[in-house]
């Protein structure tokens, strides 16, 4: 009999914070934010980067049938060696006097996906931990099976947050796989790949890339050096320099992975454009803002190529490109910013008329183009225009459950149009990936009112531990900085209060203990509405903060 495989296959790195498109095997991928146009090009699938790092890590499942069985090699995950694995007492899956059968292991493990799917994390626990017993009785716990079970516990872990679990699981799987197998075999690629997401999760971005560049080894030895496989292993290893603080050895990766696409897409333009869409994804984070725009400017080239210059496939590189022109690099010189934003207008309109001339356009993506010329007319101070816009989608937005459901996610709460990460480490680059100190959680507490033309007001906040008050000043300093899409009611921006954000940072201990050193006494910053004077407060030609001249009469 072959190798049972009922795991799911773990993605790549995302950066948005949401959970997309999940592909488990004989099962189509579904995404509700998939972006027009690319529905119309093979093997094109629009990735999006994700700005809270949550990671999906699943394997694909496989039946017992011969069929599936001759694709178990290349997608096996594990979990702990020789570790005695907690399962739930009230277990209500019926087992035979002689133990499990695989029929109900199976069972087991469809119950265990749809609860993942699902987000019912709890369950999905101790179903997992179901299954870790039941495939233990029946293949022996140095088995693949075994490490099967034992990654999928990983999985739902590192979803919960259980990074130090997750890695103890994951660490595991690739124990047992090294010795059924051997330590290059392929399989150690999607156990390798969840160690490093829970290890970048725990806050320790130098682990994680020693992980990624093994699993990308890994790759090489079984695919081939220009195997695509690597990619996005080569992202998280991005990922782990962005975390650290080295944007350079960041875009020497992402230099990296253009040419092994450019390589793979050379007899096919248009296959390259998911990975220019992607690429320019990264160079926002890494902060390279002018060379983000001409990767966008480069895939319009592309679709214009083609000689169709109304093809929808257009529509999203000029709605990402407009949005680019919100952020300049710190080279830029800061006269020409107003003409900078100003250009980014005419992409944004371009957008919204080929996607409203579009036969069959996808009615989410037209919402989201036209809601993003709005937000560009908020951001200008243009308030009337944006106003009619806000309107005119919310109205086209009130004709079904699904639509009104869309609807009051966009606009139930007020969403930033620009905005900068926040510091994520207080003791700065250094703090990072320290093997002797372990680093620690702190929490930047902020509640502020939006007003109805997208301005913060009334902001007060605390840093825990509040030692940390230059954590919080770079935290108060960002969110001035920022505008917002205001709140909508009716179709009309209404001003939003006690709106909170949380901002969830990593310190050393030696670096509080230097603080409570310096001053025993912490400083308490003044936090109020009043702080717009206090020595941390923004530049007074930044647009993030205060009152603005309507610019409507343009």
């Amino acid at each position: 009999m072959g190798i049972v495989d009922y795991s799911l296959r773990i993605p790549k790195l995302r950066t948005n914070g949401t959970r997309s498109g999940l592909k488990i095997a004989g099962m189509d991928q579904t995404r509700t934010d998939r972006k027009p146009g690319y529905r119309n090009v093979d093997r094109m699938i629009k990735i999006k980067p994700y700005s809270a790092f949550t990671i999906l890590l699943m394997l694909p499942l496989a039946t017992l049938s011969h069929a599936f069985a001759q694709e178990n090699d290349a997608d096996d995950v594990a979990g702990p060696l020789g570790q005695t694995v907690p399962v739930a007492e009230d277990d209500t899956q019926a087992v035979t006097a002689s133990g499990p059968t695989e029929e109900q292991l199976l069972e087991e493990f469809a119950r265990y996906r749809q609860l993942f799917n699902d987000g019912i994390l709890d369950e999905a626990d101790i179903a997992a931990k179901r299954i870790i017993e039941m495939a233990i009785r029946i293949y022996g716990p140095q088995s693949r099976e075994t490490a099967n079970a034992l990654n999928n516990l990983g999985i739902v872990q590192h979803s919960n947050g259980q990074f130090d679990a997750a890695i103890q699981n994951f660490t595991s799987a690739i124990e047992i796989i090294e010795v059924v197998d051997d330590r290059l075999n392929g399989a150690l690629v999607n156990p390798l790949k969840g160690l490093g997401a829970a290890q970048l999760g725990n806050g320790r971005p130098d682990q994680a890339r020693k992980t990624y560049t093994r699993a990308a080894h890994i790759t090489h030895v079984n695919e081939g050096p220009h195997n695509l496989q690597q990619i996005e292993i080569l992202e998280s290893v991005a990922e782990t320099f962005i975390r650290s603080g080295d944007t350079k050895a960041a875009r020497q990766i992402l230099d990296r992975i253009h040419i092994l696409n450019v390589k793979h897409f050379e007899e096919s333009p248009l296959g390259l454009l998911p990975s220019l869409m992607n690429r320019a994804d990264w160079q926002h984070r890494a902060g390279y803002f002018d060379d983000e725009r001409v990767t966008y400017r480069r895939a319009i080239r592309i679709i214009e190529g083609a000689g169709d210059k109304e093809n929808p496939l257009l529509v999203e590189p000029l709605r990402r490109l407009g949005e680019s022109f919100y952020y300049i690099n710190a080279s830029t010189a800061t006269q020409q910013f107003q003409g900078v934003v100003s250009s980014g207008e005419m992409y944004f309109k371009r957008a919204v008329r080929i996607a409203e001339k579009a036969e069959d356009f996808d009615w989410n993506d037209l919402a989201t183009t036209q809601i993003a010329l709005a937000d560009y007319f908020v951001n200008a101070d243009s308030q009337r225009r944006a106003s009619k816009i806000y309107l005119q989608v919310w109205d086209d937005l009130s004709t079904d459950d699904v639509r009104l459901a869309v609807r009051d996610e966009w606009f139930r709460d007020p969403v930033a149009i620009r905005a900068d990460r926040l510091p994520q480490f207080a003791g700065g680059v250094q703090s990072v990936g320290s093997a002797k100190n372990a680093l620690l959680p702190g929490e930047i507490v902020v509640d502020y009112t939006i007003s109805a033309r997208g301005e913060l007001q009334e902001l007060r906040g605390l840093a825990k531990p509040a030692e940390f008050s230059d954590m919080q000043r770079m935290v108060h300093r960002e969110l001035r900085r920022r505008v917002y899409r205001p709140r909508l009611v009716d179709g009309v921006p209404v001003e939003a209060e006690n709106v909170r954000l949380v901002h969830t940072f990593s310190y050393l201990q030696s670096d509080l203990d230097m603080l409570r050193a310096a001053n025993p006494q912490p400083e308490k910053p003044e936090v109020t509405s009043g702080e717009a004077q206090a020595v941390d407060d923004v530049p007074s030609d930044d647009t993030g903060g205060g009152e603005r001249q309507d610019a409507d009469s343009d």
